[in-house]
């Protein structure tokens, strides 16, 4: 059944109130103006239809989409659980309560009601591990979001859809997405906004994942320079973090230690606390590898991150790599045993997909292994570490992963063939 206009709904409000359109549009407007209204041949600015809404004793909601003001409120309601539900990290419980608005007749007719759950029901779909849905719906929010109406939550949505494709293994995808994105705002002269640091963060991201480490670079260099013309806390944040992470796999790590510190003195009261627990791993893990008389100082960290819960709502990505941070804290602090265990939780939420955070989680895994004398069990945890980084093409880490495998291979004992073999592979990921 199709819903009422808003000329229809203030016509059928006046007559059952019992008043003319002249003792409706007095003094403000016309009566012939108001018969315009009812017709549907003029649409009426926002604040007519405030003053019409007074008048009539209704709301301007119900006015406009037919949905009453109860009605309403209990949408707004489930909202807002959806999003407690989302930060705290149930994101089966946020995705339940966002289809629960999606399913409802009445948001449709609430346009804006609408986005807002789909929006997070994306989120709420990546957080639970579902990424193909969660690219599918932010696929389609990305062709009708504008950034020239809303430009940061334009670029929230792609540097979403850029993530989760990265998520899914994808990260040729990733970069086109986030490249296409930024290419836009650099058309249309917004390239020195906030917006434009979040999709450069996204972009940056991507090359890690890609193993191009040549342009992740450049574009770290890049992003640092544009924060800093820029001036806002949080594009500086953002690009200090995206360039510790870059600093970090090229292993520079005291540098990549000093850009987090810079890029945590600048977070503010109101940031994504997503954002800012993907930050506060990156630093930990950081000072592990720079610092690692620091160790339990970065393990605590960490442990803070794990049980505020925050780290959750992100993803299992993000849960998988403060678990692998975790892990390399205890193998550091010499616990290899806790360190297996956390390692294991963390590729348990990973899947069997070609990940860096799998490949991650398996390499402290196998490095736990070797202390605890499981010669075995690391040989096989390195071997899936450097295959999965070969299947993603990244070239220069694969090569150093099954070069390390080889020297491990050596330590074990007289089996020629499997050490050959990895250094053989070794050389081809490294193009010799």
């Amino acid at each position: 059944m199709d819903r009422e206009t808003l000329g229809q709904r203030i016509r059928a409000l006046r007559i059952r109130q019992g008043i003319s359109q002249a003792q409706l549009a007095f003094p403000e407007l016309s009566d012939s103006y108001i018969s315009l209204i009812e017709s549907d041949k003029r649409v009426p600015a926002p604040s007519v239809v405030e003053l019409l809404a007074a008048k009539l004793n209704c709301s301007a909601t119900y006015l406009v989409s037919g949905v009453s003001e109860d009605v309403v409120d209990e949408l707004r309601v489930t909202l807002d659980y959806a999003e407690i539900a989302l930060r705290n990290g149930a994101a089966e419980e946020a995705r339940a309560r966002y289809a629960e608005v999606l399913a409802s007749a009445d948001a449709i007719a609430l346009p804006e009601m609408l986005h807002q759950a789909r929006w997070g029901h994306a989120l709420a779909l990546e957080a639970a591990g579902a990424l193909e849905d969660a690219i599918t719906g932010l696929g389609a929010l990305a062709d009708e979001v504008s950034a020239e109406d809303d430009l940061d939550h334009w670029a929230r949505v792609h540097v979403a859809l850029s993530r989760c494709l990265r998520e899914r293994g994808d990260a040729g995808a990733g970069v086109q997405a986030a490249e296409d994105a930024l290419r836009h705002l650099i058309a249309t002269g917004a390239d020195s906004t906030d917006a434009a640091v979040h999709l450069g963060a996204a972009l940056l991201a991507a090359f890690v994942e890609r193993g191009d480490l040549v342009r992740a670079r450049q574009l770290a260099e890049q992003l640092v320079e544009r924060a800093e013309r820029i001036g806002s806390p949080r594009a500086r944040m953002l690009a200090y973090g995206e360039a510790a992470y870059v600093a970090e796999i090229r292993g520079a790590y005291e540098e990549g230690v000093e850009l987090a510190e810079r890029a945590l003195m600048l977070a503010g009261d109101g940031e994504d606390p997503r954002d800012l627990d993907r930050l506060r791993v990156s630093y930990a893990g950081l000072l592990l590898r720079a610092r690692p008389e620091q160790a339990g100082r970065a393990r605590d960290l960490l442990v803070r991150v794990r049980g505020e819960g925050g780290v959750g709502a992100a993803g299992e990505i993000d849960v998988a790599w403060c678990l692998t941070e975790l892990a390399r804290a205890e193998t550091v602090l010499g616990r290899p045993a806790d360190a297996v265990r956390l390692a294991e939780e963390a590729l348990d939420l990973l899947g069997d997909a070609p990940r860096r955070a799998a490949a991650g989680a398996l390499t402290v895994l196998g490095e736990a292994c070797l202390l605890l004398g499981r010669r075995d069990r690391a040989t096989e945890a390195l071997t899936r570490a450097a295959t999965c980084l070969e299947q993603m093409e990244a070239s220069r880490e694969a090569a150093q992963a099954w070069f390390d495998l080889a020297e491990v291979l050596a330590e074990t004992g007289p089996a020629d063939e499997p050490r050959m073999a990895a250094y053989r592979r070794a050389l081809t990921c490294a193009g010799v």
